[in-house]
């Protein structure tokens, strides 16, 4: 029995950003900058804690519409780290455009540093997010045993056309539009960093090949939670079990890839 506390799990959200493309559907991922203490180095989706003000600004939206913090948090750190912005107008279907986009660049700038807070930006703006278009996909939490956990939301988007995603150059040193089969095969081959959960959620989105696809499995399917068990260690890896029920087509896993 270990003689540290268990450490808490963070809330925290993230965006698997879709799109089609002739050779397939392609997933947005950003690599982490090697000097963050997790998941260092890793090719993952954007994302972030859920920080005090999204709470804040899904209270405020509560008008029978689902808001809640966690998806807050997954369209803020999404803008942050790539430059999407899942918004719009009050009232209006239509998501921010490309001009929008330009306009709110230095803001974009200020709120990665800190300088203004995201109710602040999309009220002056006069922006809501755009939560409907958010589709939950998969909830994780870290293993009990790490010293540093999360507990994630993961969601589903399809990126809008006019929106260009780029990696913010703080948090993410890197990004890339890749189908999720090629992500998977590039770890394996040594070419890429991924971490356990991340590789995961990548096979069970290739098990769609198309984004439409995705999104339709996913509003029909139950989020079971998982937070993974180790029940051996093995050559290679460590052997993991999470829920059969939580649809990434089996139980027990060979994790090969390095704790986050």
């Amino acid at each position: 029995m270990s003689d540290h506390p268990e450490a808490p799990a963070r809330p925290a959200a993230t965006i698997l950003l879709l799109r089609d493309r002739p050779q397939g559907m392609e997933v947005f991922m950003v690599v982490r900058h090697h000097e963050i203490d997790f998941a260092s180095g890793a090719l993952v989706f954007p994302g972030g804690r859920v920080e005090p003000g999204d709470r804040a600004i899904a209270e405020a939206l509560r008008d029978g519409a689902v808001a809640t913090a966690a998806g807050i948090a997954a369209v803020r750190e999404t803008f942050e780290e790539c430059g999407i912005l899942l918004a719009r107008r009050p009232g209006q279907a239509a998501l921010v455009g490309a001009d929008v986009l330009r306009g709110l660049a230095d803001r974009r700038v200020a709120l990665c540093r800190g300088e203004v807070d995201f109710a602040t930006l999309l009220r002056d703006a006069d922006l809501v997010p755009a939560l409907d278009l958010l589709v939950y996909f998969a909830h994780w939490i870290t293993p009990r045993s790490r010293p540093k956990r999360f507990d994630t939301h993961f969601f589903l988007a399809v990126a809008p056309e006019d929106h260009l995603a780029a990696h913010d150059g703080r948090e993410a040193v890197d990004s890339v539009w890749i189908r999720p089969q090629d992500a998977i095969a590039e770890a394996t081959a040594g070419k890429r960093k991924l971490v356990f959960p991340t590789r995961m959620n990548l096979a069970k989105l290739a098990m769609s090949t198309t984004a439409a696809a995705a999104i339709e499995v996913a509003r029909g399917a139950p989020v079971v939670t998982v937070e993974p068990e180790l029940v051996s260690t093995a050559e290679g890896g460590r052997i993991l079990r999470i829920p059969a029920a939580a649809g990434y087509g089996g139980e027990t896993f060979l994790a090969t890839d390095p704790p986050a």
